[in-house]
C-alpha cells in the first residue's frame, strides 16, 4: 500500500513466530503437529511470582501507571541482582526496565543509531537483532560463526569486523539460536579487542544466563573487563530463566545517559512496562530460585536426548550446545536428496516446509538465523513430544533418497 513507510521494505516479518502459528493453523485443522519453534519455557511460572501479582492486583497496586521505566522496587531487585550475581554495581538511575528484552534492545538502538552506524552482531544470530538495527537506520554487521568455532565469534573476527562506523557490538551468550556459550577465557580474549576501540559500545543480551548445564559457568562481558563497564548495556529479563515470556518484563544495566535517552523512547511509545508484570518481576529476582536448578536438570536431559537422537539421523549432524533450550543442527547432508513425493531439498527453508508436511514437525530453518543449511530446535516442551519429534525425524531423512 502506497501509504506504508519504505522502511518497512528493510524488514521482515519474524520466522520464529511465523512457524509457531502456522504450526497452530494446522494444529486447528486436525493434524497432529508437534511444534518445535517457541523459544519459551514449557514450565509454568512459579506459584510465589503469580501470587506476587495477584496481591499487587488485590492491593490497588496494578491499577495505574507507574514511573516509564519501572517502579523503584524493581529497579532495587535489579540493582541487587546485577551485584549479587554478576559483581557489578549500578545505581537505580542505571536501570531500565522495558515489556520484555526485545524491547529493551530496540529502546536503545533507537536512542543510538544514526543512519550508516554499524553494528556487528556474530551469526547465527537472534532473528530479530538485524531488523532492529535496520528498523532504527543503522547497518547491521554480520559476522559468520560456524559448527567449527563451536558458533562463537573470534577476536580475530572481531578485530577484522570493527570500522570507524561501528557503534556497537551485540553479544548473546547462551546463544539462541545454538545454545552457544562464551567462556570466561573466550569473552576476556574478546574484551581485549574491545578495549582498543574505545568508539565501540557492548551491548549483552544475558537472557539465557540462568540456563547452562554441566558445570558451565557463566561471565558477561563487563564483569570480566570492568574498564569496558561505562560503554556497555548489559540486558537481562525474567521471562526464560523464571518461565515468563507472557509477562514481558527485561530489564538494563548501563550508563545513566543511555538509560535516560531510552526511557525518553519508551516514554513516547508504550509507556510504562505492566504494573502486576513489575510486582511480579519483583518477587522472581528477590523470592526463592531453587526451581531454576530443578528445571535445568530437565533441561539437560531433554538436550542429551534430542542430540543422541538427531545425531542418529542421516544427513544430519548436531553439535551439543552448552546453553538455553536451542539445538542446532546442520542438515547440509540432505541437501540435493529427494522426498518420496519428488521434492529435491535445495535449501534449508526447503527441508524444514517439507518436515512439516510429511511429518508434521515444525523446526525453523537456519538461515532466518543467519547461518545454513540448519534448523533450530526448541527443546522446551515435554520429553515424550521431543522423543516423538526425533522419530519423525529420523524418519524424514531416512525416506530420502
Amino acid at each position: 500500500m502506497a501509504f506504508l513507510a519504505d522502511h518497512l521494505k528493510r524488514i521482515k516479518p519474524s520466522p520464529t513466530i511465523a512457524v509457531t502459528d502456522k504450526a497452530r493453523v494446522l494444529k486447528a485443522a486436525g493434524r497432529n503437529i508437534i511444534g518445535l519453534g517457541a523459544g519459551e519455557p514449557d514450565f509454568d511460572t512459579p506459584e510465589n511470582i503469580k501470587e506476587a501479582a495477584i496481591k499487587a492486583i488485590r492491593e490497588g497496586r496494578a491499577s495505574k501507571y507507574t514511573q516509564v521505566d519501572g517502579i523503584p522496587e524493581l529497579k532495587n531487585a535489579v540493582v541487587q541482582k546485577f551485584k549479587r550475581e554478576n559483581g557489578l554495581e549500578y545505581k537505580p538511575s542505571q536501570i531500565t526496565v522495558s515489556a520484555g528484552g526485545k524491547q529493551v534492545l530496540y529502546n536503545a538502538f533507537m536512542a543510538t543509531l544514526n543512519p550508516g552506524d554499524e553494528v556487528i552482531i556474530p551469526a547465527p544470530y537472534w532473528v530479530s537483532y538485524p531488523d532492529m538495527v535496520l528498523l532504527a537506520g543503522g547497518k547491521p554487521v554480520e559476522v559468520v560463526c560456524g559448527m567449527d568455532s563451536g558458533f562463537k565469534i573470534t577476536a580475530a573476527q572481531l578485530e577484522r569486523a570493527i570500522t570507524a562506523k561501528t557503534k556497537w557490538f551485540l553479544l548473546n551468550s547462551p546463544s539462541n539460536p545454538t545454545g552457544a556459550a562464551y567462556t570466561q577465557a573466550e569473552l576476556k580474549a574478546l574484551t581485549d579487542v574491545l578495549v582498543k576501540h574505545p568508539h565501540v559500545h557492548v551491548m549483552t543480551d544475558d537472557m539465557y544466563e540462568h540456563l547452562v548445564y554441566d558445570d558451565f559457568k557463566f561471565f558477561t562481558p563487563a564483569q570480566v573487563e570492568p574498564s569496558l563497564y561505562d560503554r556497555t548495556l548489559t540486558i537481562n529479563g525474567t521471562s526464560k530463566a523464571y518461565c515468563m515470556t507472557g509477562w514481558r518484563i527485561g530489564y538494563a544495566g548501563g550508563p545513566e545517559p543511555l538509560i535516560k535517552a531510552m526511557a525518553m523512547i519508551q516514554s513516547q511509545s508504550t509507556t510504562n512496562p505492566a504494573a502486576a508484570s513489575q510486582w511480579a518481576a519483583v518477587e522472581a529476582l528477590t523470592g526463592p530460585q531453587d526451581f531454576i536448578a530443578k528445571h535445568n536438570v530437565v533441561f539437560k536431559e531433554r538436550r542429551d536426548l534430542v542430540v543422541s537422537m538427531l545425531n542418529q539421523a542421516n544427513g544430519i549432524k548436531c553439535p551439543m550446545p552448552e546453553g538455553a533450550f536451542y539445538v542446532y543442527p546442520s542438515c547440509a547432508g540432505t541437501m540435493g536428496k529427494t522426498t518420496p513425493t519428488g521434492k529435491t531439498l535445495a535449501t534449508d527453508e526447503d527441508f524444514v516446509s517439507e518436515l512439516l508436511e510429511a511429518e508434521g514437525v515444525a523446526v525453523v530453518h537456519g538461515s532466518a538465523f543467519g547461518l545454513g543449511p540448519a534448523f533450530r530446535i526448541s527443546y522446551a516442551t515435554k520429553t515424550e513430544d521431543l522423543e516423538d519429534a526425533c522419530r519423525r525425524i529420523q524418519r524424514f531423512c531416512g525416506n530420502l533418497k
